[in-house]
């Protein structure tokens, strides 16, 4: 297993991909893909929305490469321009049709174990065994069925392990907000787990 210290620093990879190396801009987006498409699929409801967002966003991230500050971290940076595209694209079908939002796409192509398996920490148990535990699927409901705004505050807290600073900078909001509305959905998660029986947990 690589060790984080024999991999290059975002901050690396942006200077490379400054001077013209498309490689190491390809090796950004395999670095941060899944984190994004997982965090989209909180936002838009439909497929195509979060693909053509997840484009966007990287389309942005490339266009940007000669203003870019690399003493600036990438990871919320990538994040807040995701979550820009996903409100706008979320304005835009507002306009265009009554798509209720707030629904998990239905395709099957990114699993919430997935999530877990690519969001977490390096220590995460090896998604064969993951996807064994039905636990996975229990916490999936009981996110899926809260209201937006707490589902993805939420996976941003535990799952992407952003700070509230962050989090703040990620959908615009004061940092008073991010901590009542993390409190908010954490009691929620609480109530609705402890209301799960045994039974239906394990």
């Amino acid at each position: 297993m690589k060790s984080d210290s024999q991999k290059p620093t975002d901050a690396e990879l942006l200077a490379r991909f400054a001077e013209g190396d498309e490689a190491a801009f390809r090796e950004i987006v395999n670095r941060y893909k899944n984190g994004l498409y997982s965090f989209l699929r909180q936002f838009l409801n439909h497929q195509d929305m979060v693909e053509d967002t997840f484009q966007e966003t990287f389309l942005q991230l490339f266009t940007s490469r000669d203003s870019f500050d690399t003493s600036r971290p990438l990871r919320p940076w990538l994040f807040t321009i995701a979550a820009n595209k996903a409100k706008d694209a979320l304005r835009k079908q507002q306009r265009t049709a009554a798509i209720p939002i707030g629904t998990i796409a239905e395709s099957q192509e990114m699993s919430f174990d997935d999530v877990l398996n690519t969001l977490t920490s390096d220590s995460t148990m090896p998604y064969e065994e993951l996807q064994k535990s039905e636990t996975a699927a229990r916490v999936e409901q009981v996110i899926t069925d809260m209201p937006e705004n707490l589902r993805v505050i939420l996976n941003l807290a535990y799952f992407d392990k952003f700070s509230y600073k962050q989090m703040a900078q990620i959908l615009s909001i004061p940092i008073g907000t991010v901590k009542s509305r993390l409190h908010t959905a954490v009691g929620r998660f609480a109530k609705e787990w402890k209301s799960i029986g045994p039974e239906q947990k394990n």
